[in-house]
């Protein structure tokens, strides 16, 4: 599917069935809304697949893995190697989130969007072997920012066909919380200084030089806030890009697709900059630690319900809400209503 045609198949959530699994909800013997965040989430997921009979059995994590050249300009204390020893790590489930995921009940399915070599991770959907320094040139062309995107929509149609009922979104590519503040700032039209942090441990001095990359990047390539792929393809990054894609083809094909943290809700960002419809089939998870990550939410009228100052990425976040989800979706199920025991039902006081 390319991006034009799963644009063209997104549409508004299913009220009748969110309508029915609101009643459900209302007719089960407890306080009214008293699971709150929880029963707001199975009443999305009833929009979003079109049945007030919610199921999410069958979950995967999809991570993006890419690199970026900007990190020539000593914005991160990891090398690019690392992308590629983690995203290998995908595979031999050694990673925090494979870990997480396996306790969860998700399997995980890395992919190599743009890493800068290649390795056992599949590369069938790689566009090129990362982007270029963006503070020199474009990271990429325009072309190759819609490649990455519709990567992202072929693992959806995948998985879709294999029975996945909700994906989480997840990313590995050491500087991309640069690429990721760069996009946020444009897209959002706020300073560079807002929407960057420390990554992954850098001191004072590299965050001043982190912040100056970027601001010299804007300046030079001057990104369109109006197009979110001119903003990709200038200051972002395959992983952002394929995540983008995650949650475009997630809409389009009925899908719920889990945010994590920072980088993966600038994706989400980026998605709903191209389709304001896919916002609806989008679920927060949590709100990381990176600066930027609550205003972002806040940007998506996105509520988190797991606030543990977590920052790790990979798709940990995402994993996280799982179980919170599971929880409300076995009381949604499986608690007795109160025409079942005999109890007049609550009523709705003004």
């Amino acid at each position: 599917m390319t991006l034009e045609e799963a644009k063209r198949q997104i549409r508004p959530l299913d009220t009748q069935a969110m309508e029915a699994a609101v009643a459900h909800w209302n007719s089960i013997a407890k306080p009214l809304h008293s699971l709150g965040k929880l029963e707001d989430f199975v009443v999305q997921l009833a929009g979003i697949t079109g049945t007030p009979n919610v199921k999410i059995e069958k979950r995967a994590l999809v991570a993006m893995c890419a690199d970026n050249g900007v990190v020539e300009e000593g914005v991160t204390q990891s090398g690019q190697e690392v992308t590629a020893i983690v995203a290998e790590n995908f595979l031999k489930a050694e990673t925090t989130a494979c870990i997480m995921a396996k306790k969860c009940g998700a399997d995980v399915y890395p992919v190599d969007v743009g890493m800068a070599s290649d390795t056992k991770v599949r590369t069938d959907l790689k566009v090129a072997h990362g982007t270029k320094n963006m503070a020199k040139m474009p990271a990429m062309t325009r072309e190759e920012a819609v490649k990455a995107i519709e990567a992202g929509i072929c693992m959806v149609e995948e998985l879709q066909k294999e029975g996945y009922q909700i994906l989480a979104t997840g990313e590995m590519g050491i500087g991309n919380t640069t690429t990721s503040s760069a996009v946020a700032s444009v897209l959002m039209e706020e300073p560079v200084e807002t929407m960057t942090g420390r990554g992954a441990g850098l001191s004072s001095e590299g965050l001043v030089r982190k912040i100056q990359v970027i601001k010299d990047a804007i300046t030079l390539h001057k990104p369109d806030k109006n197009d979110a792929i001119d903003v990709l393809a200038k200051v972002g990054g395959f992983d952002i890009a394929g995540m983008a894609g995650v949650f475009l083809g997630g809409a389009a094909l009925k899908i719920p697709v889990i945010m994590d943290g920072f980088i993966s809700c600038v994706a989400a960002l980026v998605a709903v900059s191209i389709c304001p419809e896919a916002s609806g089939y989008i679920l927060a998870s949590h709100v990381s630690k990176e600066p930027a990550a609550r205003l972002i939410l806040e940007h998506l009228q996105k509520e988190a319900v797991i606030h543990g100052d977590m920052c790790l990425g990979e798709g940990t976040g995402a994993i996280a809400l799982l179980p919170l989800l599971d929880l409300g979706i076995s009381v949604y199920h499986s608690m007795s209503t109160f025409e079942e025991i005999h109890v007049e039902q609550y009523e709705e006081l003004k």
